[in-house]
């Protein structure tokens, strides 16, 4: 699987290409297609924060997936996600992707909507790792396995 070319602008307003712009040896990206995805992502990022401490190649991302959709509605979708996330540092790995939902599933094999799906890519965007849902024990051990794995084999 591979993360198919994509841009949109993150909550800094600043223009983004992916896989181009990753800037990790690794890079983990939430992908959210659903408003209430983010409590699942917030549930993720003390674990993920805390990995990246460990792995300092590892970034991460946060993707809202959306329709396309009008210039007008992307940016007042935009400017209030911004204005309900105070930290800058987060505005900046969050980029709003409006695209052709159907095609970016199909080349990520995303079977649906209803979870929050979370990927490793290489700074190529190739994918080495997935899980969907909600963060448990048992996926971040096997997430925390997949880091170590792919930093061990740099």
């Amino acid at each position: 699987m591979h993360l198919p070319n994509v841009s949109g602008y993150n909550l800094e307003r600043e223009k983004t290409n992916f896989p181009a712009d990753f800037s990790g040896a690794l890079n983990l990206v939430f992908i959210a297609f659903q408003r209430w995805h983010q409590d699942l992502i917030d549930g993720w990022v003390p674990f993920v924060a805390e990995l990246s401490q460990k792995y300092p190649g590892l970034n991460y991302y946060e993707f809202p997936t959306l329709a396309r959709g009008n210039p007008l509605y992307r940016t007042l979708l935009n400017e209030g996600m911004r204005a309900g996330i105070p930290n800058s540092a987060t505005r900046a790995r969050t980029i709003t992707l409006y695209l052709d939902k159907a095609k970016f599933r199909q080349a990520l094999d995303i079977p649906t909507e209803q979870d929050v799906w979370v990927y490793l890519f290489d700074p190529k965007g190739a994918a080495t790792w997935r899980a969907a849902g909600p963060f448990t024990p048992e996926i971040g051990d096997a997430l925390a396995t997949a880091v170590n794995n792919y930093f061990t084999n740099l």
